[in-house]
């Protein structure tokens, strides 16, 4: 594949991972990840103002461009593409919240409408495919983690629970909830890391 010669040498690094990442190599894997992961996630955090909301919208992110990578062309610099995935399931995600917010002040004042709550809350086909490749990128090394983090992955991200949810069925403060899983992803990051330099 040939490489636009405007693409400057960070570009032209990125793209070399990316064909490695192409032909299973986890550690390309892990460097891209490393490289965008704190931009992607400040610039969702810009968008959504909510560190918990933008930390899932960063895994959700580098789930659907390594799913789709293979259709990534070195025209334009694979950070740009990057962004743009980032930028557009933030959109959905925004657009989607908004959408159920109007249905519960709906259903407020109308009890008839209180199926399109229930309507909101079910997953589309597009989510559904976001949720399962945010499941596959993180069940590689959730597994590594200690029992208490790894239970509240798999609630959270498998499970699909709330933070209330959560805090009942762990009987734990919604507060310890938050800062549990916030430790929990920092560390399933580093174990992503650990685990590529190692090989």
């Amino acid at each position: 594949m040939e490489v636009s010669p405007n693409l400057s040498d960070k570009a032209q690094h990125d793209f070399m991972l990316v064909q490695k990442a192409r032909e299973g190599d986890q550690k390309a894997y892990a460097e891209l990840l490393g490289r965008y992961r704190d931009a992607i996630y400040f610039m969702l955090l810009k968008m959504v103002n909510n560190p918990s909301d933008a930390e899932d919208l960063t895994i959700e992110a580098f789930g659907k461009a390594f799913k789709n990578i293979g259709q990534y062309t070195p025209n334009f610099a694979f950070s740009t593409w990057l962004f743009k995935i980032a930028t557009n399931n933030c959109i959905d995600f925004i657009r989607k919240k908004r959408a159920a917010t109007i249905s519960l002040d709906q259903s407020n004042d109308d009890p008839d409408t209180t199926t399109v709550t229930i309507q909101s809350d079910t997953l589309d086909p597009e989510a559904h495919m976001i949720n399962s490749q945010k499941v596959k990128l993180l069940r590689e090394v959730v597994n590594k983690l200690k029992p208490r983090y790894r239970t509240l992955v798999e609630l959270r991200y498998f499970k699909e629970y709330s933070y209330e949810e959560i805090s009942q069925e762990l009987e734990l403060p919604i507060g310890t909830v938050k800062a549990q899983l916030f430790r929990a992803r920092e560390l399933l990051f580093n174990i992503l890391k650990s685990t590529s330099s190692s090989m």
